[in-house]
């Protein structure tokens, strides 16, 4: 049961992530004061992202350096930072709730299912570097630091400028939004 689930999950994650965006757009009531705050906090998980996007060659290698360190899913754990700072960004309590909800029940069971795919892939190298990583809450010193080998086409392969592009316009749009509400 809880393969099958991980399986819908990663498969609904996508649609139901624009059918959040949607209600984002029409429920979102920025305020300046939270609209920066927000931003900043949004900022630092895609700095996050960008990081650990520049530090994984996905598929080939197991990543255990730099963000890898301190969180076995720092793309996991950038995309949630960024998530809360574009809901304090919209000033919807509600639009809160239903982000961090919405993130436990589809990113939960998707971090388990990609967990299992690299146990299955690098075995016992797996393992112990999982047994002192922890999965998404970060550590604040790491048993065995790596620095980062951060490189900048890993970040381009890995498309996260993407990412990069979704922040600003939903600050764009936000900034907007907060500009017709004001008058």
């Amino acid at each position: 049961m809880k393969r099958k689930y991980g399986d819908w999950a990663a498969r609904w994650r996508v649609p139901l992530s624009f059918a959040f965006a949607v209600a984002y757009v029409v429920l979102s009531q920025p305020g300046r004061p939270l609209l920066v705050a927000g931003a900043i906090i949004a900022l630092a998980g895609l700095l996050l992202r960008g990081w650990a996007a520049g530090s994984v060659d996905k598929n080939e290698s197991l990543a255990t350096s730099g963000p890898f360190s301190y969180t076995r899913n720092p793309l996991y754990l950038g995309s949630f930072i960024l998530g809360v700072g574009f809901m304090i960004a919209g000033g919807s309590w509600a639009l809160g709730i239903a982000f961090v909800a919405l993130f436990i029940f589809i990113y939960s069971p998707v971090m388990r299912r990609e967990a299992e795919f690299l146990r299955q892939k690098f075995g016992f190298i797996y393992e112990d570097y999982a047994r002192l990583v922890p999965a998404f809450f970060p550590v604040l010193r790491p048993k065995r630091y790596r620095p980062s080998d951060f490189r900048w086409a890993r970040y381009q392969k890995n498309r996260e400028y993407e990412a990069a592009g979704g922040y600003a316009a939903i600050l764009i749009f936000l900034v907007i939004k907060l500009m017709l509400r004001c008058g």
